[in-house]
């Protein structure tokens, strides 16, 4: 009895040998506060991450915010609110210009054309921009990129923002398509899911896309002090990791298949009309293959700026702008 029970008191000692063992090899999982300017389809790759545990896997438990606006956002960064911001890279060369101290480094580039159209209140399969002119558009926010993108493509065709038309701004984001439907404006420019719902309601037609007139725009991306980054690049890199896996597996399947991925995220959403935004999404080339914020994107940005009257003094690419991170993503996936 003796000898079974020395036995016995071996194999209890080994158990729980084992299972400390195991609890030291889990996986650490680290909050990482993630504070977005918009909940939108337009992100697909970022919810896609989320939803198929592409953060989990990298041991990472993501508290997203959507804070409704890029002001809002770089303040949430600035004030230690958030870890992450995921806005256009314009407010950070804001902040640079100002002088604040902190500089807010962009380190993975999400999309590579706008996210916006133009909506119409009939169908006009012949529109050209030059029929703005004399009309008013419902232009989004001065200085945001929405309306400064706007006045690129507004330049691009030869037409003059403040002479040849008249732009209403002083509308909050998302309150557009509302002021639209009312009557305001014969057309608007519109981020999904505004523009499919107005065409689902009959209040307005797509007659044209920011995203493909502009070309290529480093829209978004994500960024975070400088300081936050080197204290915590091994988390800075599993969240790149994250997005990267994202980012393959838009670019690898359908939208109907990315439209069911990101549902949760869009419960109140018709599942034919999230697949209809996917798939306009995915025909305009909007998700790049990588997360690499390129200069050349990063110079178009500025021009874009200069353009909307927005920027007199250019800020060095080097100082806003990290690839190590998204360059070690990319390299992983291969």
């Amino acid at each position: 009895m003796k000898k079974i029970t020395a036995v016995a008191l071996v194999l209890c000692l080994a158990v729980v040998q084992l299972c400390g063992c195991g609890k030291s090899s889990e996986k650490e999982v680290v909050k990482v506060r993630l504070n977005e300017v918009a909940h939108s389809i337009f992100y697909a790759p970022q919810y896609v991450a989320i939803e198929n545990g592409y953060f989990e896997e990298e041991g990472i438990d993501i508290g997203l915010v959507n804070g409704a606006g890029a002001d809002n956002v770089m303040t949430a960064v600035l004030s230690g609110e958030a870890d992450i911001g995921f806005m256009g890279s314009e407010a950070s060369i804001y902040v640079y210009n100002q002088g604040s101290g902190e500089k807010i480094v962009n380190f993975a580039q999400l999309t590579q054309r706008a996210g916006n159209f133009l909506v119409a209140r009939e169908k006009d399969e012949d529109f050209t921009w030059e029929k703005l002119k004399g009309k008013t558009v419902l232009a989004g926010r001065k200085g945001g990129m929405p309306q400064m993108v706007f006045e690129y493509i507004l330049k691009k065709n030869r037409i003059d923002p403040k002479k040849d038309l008249t732009m209403v701004q002083n509308i909050d984001f998302g309150l557009t398509a509302e002021a639209f439907a009312s009557g305001q404006g014969e057309y608007s420019v519109e981020f999904e899911p505004f523009a499919a719902s107005l065409e689902k309601e009959k209040k307005g037609v797509v007659v044209a896309s920011l995203g493909v007139d502009s070309g290529k725009v480093p829209y978004t991306a994500y960024s975070a002090k400088e300081s936050y980054i080197n204290e915590h690049r091994d988390i800075v890199q599993k969240f790149t990791n994250a997005l990267q896996k994202g980012m393959d597996y838009v670019n690898s399947h359908s939208p109907e298949e990315i439209a069911k991925v990101i549902q949760p995220q869009f419960a109140e959403t018709d599942a034919g009309v999230l697949t209809t935004i996917v798939k306009r999404y995915y025909e305009q080339d909007t998700w790049k293959e990588n997360l690499i914020f390129e200069k050349e994107s990063f110079t178009l940005l500025q021009d874009i700026l200069k353009t909307g009257g927005e920027l007199t003094k250019e800020v060095p690419y080097d100082e806003l702008v990290n690839t190590a991170f998204a360059q070690n993503a990319a390299e992983k996936k291969e």
